[in-house]
């Protein structure tokens, strides 16, 4: 291993996630008021309505499968009876749609972006950059899934020898970096690039994903009266109708007076 390999296994991930939580906290103690997704929905709804929700939930289906992948040993799914080959071929379909999913909302919403001005405008360079940041990682892990799990060695790549170990491995301080020497260079790029756009979540639009609107589906109906609905609920005359006995002209000396009283 070089000091190359050293820097990308045993240091990056470190510097990256400290980016992270400084970057939280320092964005939450000067931008509250921006942390938030800026919706443009106002500026074009159609493509929104199918786009977002097809790259949230594939991005949501996505991140749960690398933690089940990545996090939980291969000792634990051995002991519980799944084997190697059922593991893989539910990992790779089950990550292959979700995949898809995720690559089809965000082609949809890119689309959106550049096709209507509005959303054109409202486009940001901090958003042109979020965009670059998150396609890249998006882009490498399908193109590492195509090439070493669907179209590689029979089986796939054991990715949960190598990677996962040298993943859970950073949690405890002790980096076994030796074990990513033999990972294929589009996992490695893949990882990578996915550090990269952890360390950069806090610093844009991405920092609303750590607060997910829990709150939401228990929240109180917000009521609406209809056009036709009769909203007056008082018998108060309007502002602009002198009172009884009242001419219009001292109508505002009036209204002094009781507001004096």
């Amino acid at each position: 291993m070089n000091a190359l390999d050293l820097f990308l296994w045993a240091i990056f991930p470190y510097i990256c996630a400290v980016l992270f939580v400084a970057g939280l906290v320092w964005r939450w103690r000067t931008d509250q008021f921006g942390w938030t997704a800026r919706s443009s929905q106002l500026h074009e709804s159609k493509l929104l309505r199918l786009g977002s929700p097809l790259f949230h939930f594939g991005i949501i289906f996505v991140l749960l499968g690398h933690l089940m992948g990545l996090i939980i040993p291969k000792s634990w799914t051995n002991a519980l009876g799944i084997s190697e080959h059922s593991y893989h071929l539910v990992a790779t379909i089950g990550g292959t749609l979700a995949g898809l999913m995720t690559i089809t909302g965000i082609v949809l919403l890119i689309i959106r972006r550049i096709r209507y001005p509005g959303v054109r405008h409202a486009t940001t360079h901090n958003d042109k950059i979020m965009y670059v940041l998150l396609c890249l990682p998006i882009a490498l892990g399908a193109f590492a899934t195509a090439q070493n799990q669907i179209f590689g060695v029979p089986g796939g790549y054991d990715y949960r020898e190598t990677i996962s170990v040298w993943l859970r491995s950073l949690f405890v301080f002790q980096p076994k970096v030796e074990l990513m020497a033999s990972v294929p260079l589009s996992f490695k790029l893949h990882i990578i690039a996915g550090l990269l756009l952890v360390a950069m979540v806090p610093f844009t639009r991405l920092v609303h994903s750590v607060t997910p609107p829990v709150g939401y589906v228990t929240r109180p109906y917000v009521v609406y009266r209809s056009r036709e609905a009769d909203v007056t609920t008082s018998a108060t005359a309007k502002g602009w109708k002198p009172l009884d006995g009242v001419q219009p002209r001292d109508q505002g000396r009036h209204d002094a007076h009781a507001q004096g009283a």
